[in-house]
């Protein structure tokens, strides 16, 4: 099992997501991506989407300031 991060803090929706899955699609079944993103709408997208297309959301954590942190398995 490997783990990525994805920063993806200053990209706007619906890049945020695009990006999401493009590094999503590039794992192997059971690694995990750490994305960086902001609040508001990639906070909202980024883990709805991924549970849509059939991913695990394992967690969602603030970071500081704007910034949080969700962790997706494949």
């Amino acid at each position: 099992m490997a783990t990525k991060t994805l920063d993806i803090t200053k990209e706007h929706c619906p890049m945020t997501f695009v990006k999401t899955k493009i590094e999503l699609a590039k794992l192997h079944t059971g690694d995990i991506l750490e994305v960086l993103l902001s609040e508001g709408e990639p906070l909202d997208n980024v883990p709805r989407n991924a549970v849509e297309q059939g991913f695990n959301v394992l967690s969602i954590e603030h970071i500081e300031g704007t910034t949080h942190k969700v962790i997706i398995k494949k």
